[in-house]
């Protein structure tokens, strides 16, 4: 079977990148169609961050001392084209005099390397913006020709070009998000939360109205849990749509409190200069920490806690109320918590919680960021 030229075969990678929306699947994709049709035999991908630091995200046909536990050597430490990529020395296709990774690997598997000793690399990007590197390596092979190289750079170019591409839809969608919840806040509150109000003002009209304290009673009951539906109706518009939190995290906060009649006292480390989404998802994590004192502390004070260091942001939010007994080997005390606690995973955080009867309950929440 004839091999297809490189024309072909940068066109049925466009078409692979073209069609795949999931990020993993797409990376390791392309580089499979790289290697199946090229004289190329191994590949892996590195996203770096503006720190510098690398993540291994994506890698095909390694050899046995760079696969062995589980990547161990392209994971950790530090290689010369990671280097020359964040000081801004690499800006196309090049050979690598030699590789640090593969030396590292060398003298516990030396006869695991499959011959390959060398690689060559090019930057991943998309205009003036740069997600990280794409390797690519052959046995017996120290260094690529002119035309290996450019064939290099056109498969970066596309793959820089469909990470682009995914970044912008995710935030089309996430914008897309936002304005559906806006108005669906925005519904609720014409619409079922005036309702809502009217029936209040309905069932006070008829305490007044009525000299049976039987029928008092009973729209005095209709009053409290229509106000109660009422106040549970503007927790969820608060949820749906945060309003606020273009005054600051912790004002946002607080009016939440203020709105369900719990006082927020609050204490602050470090600079907020927070991504949005990490942001929100701190606003999340004290609507639901708050919505659970409202309804099981028996308190309407607060105590929270915010600390930013240069990797991540600790929130800690604690009250005296009436606690609760629980055992980390069972499942968890309410849906709240189980939810601060997948809030945080979702971002690579961690949520832990203390509590006694009679002694209140503490929530840490601590969520990484770059």
């Amino acid at each position: 079977m004839e091999e297809p030229s490189n024309v072909t075969l940068l066109k049925e990678i466009a078409e692979l990148l073209n069609e795949e929306m999931d990020m993993s699947r797409m990376l390791d994709g392309a580089i499979r169609k790289l290697l199946s049709g090229s004289t190329f035999e191994t590949a892996w991908i590195f996203f770096i961050n503006e720190k510098g630091k690398h993540q291994l995200v994506a890698h095909a046909n390694l050899p046995t001392a760079l696969e062995d536990n589980d990547c161990r050597h392209l994971q950790k430490g530090g290689c010369w084209c990671v280097k020359r990529y964040h000081d801004g020395d690499l800006e196309k296709a090049s050979n690598i005099i030699a590789c640090q990774r593969i030396e590292n690997a060398m003298p516990e598997n030396s006869r695991q390397q499959g011959n390959i000793t060398h690689h060559a690399t090019v930057p991943l990007q998309s205009g003036e913006e740069k997600f990280g590197l794409l390797n690519i390596a052959a046995p017996d092979t120290v260094g690529f020709s002119k035309d290996e190289l450019a064939l290099l750079e056109s498969v970066a170019f596309q793959i820089g070009s469909a990470i682009k591409r995914i970044g912008l839809t995710k935030q089309e969608q996430e914008l897309a998000l936002v304005k559906e919840r806006n108005r669906l806040a925005r519904d609720l509150h014409d619409s079922v939360n005036q309702l809502l109000f009217s029936v209040t003002l309905t069932a006070r009209g008829g305490v007044e109205m009525s000299d049976d304290v039987e029928v008092q009673s009973t729209f005095r009951d209709i009053q409290h849990l229509t106000q109660e539906a009422l106040n549970e109706m503007r927790a969820l518009i608060w949820q749906l749509r945060p309003k606020g939190l273009e005054s600051g995290l912790l004002e946002a906060i607080k009016g939440y409190g203020e709105m369900l009649g719990i006082t927020v006292e609050t204490k602050m480390t470090g600079v907020i200069q927070l991504p949005s989404r990490i942001e929100e998802t701190l606003f999340r994590i004290a609507q639901e920490s708050l919505n659970n004192v409202r309804k099981h502390a028996g308190v309407n004070k607060v105590e929270l806690y915010l600390s930013v260091t240069a990797t991540d942001v600790l929130l800690v939010l604690k009250d005296e109320g009436r606690g609760f007994a629980f055992e980390h080997s069972v499942n968890l005390p309410s849906i709240g918590i189980q939810s601060i606690q997948d809030r945080a995973k979702a971002e690579g955080g961690t949520a832990d919680w203390s509590s006694e009867i009679g002694k209140g309950t503490e929530i840490l929440v601590r969520i990484p960021y770059r």
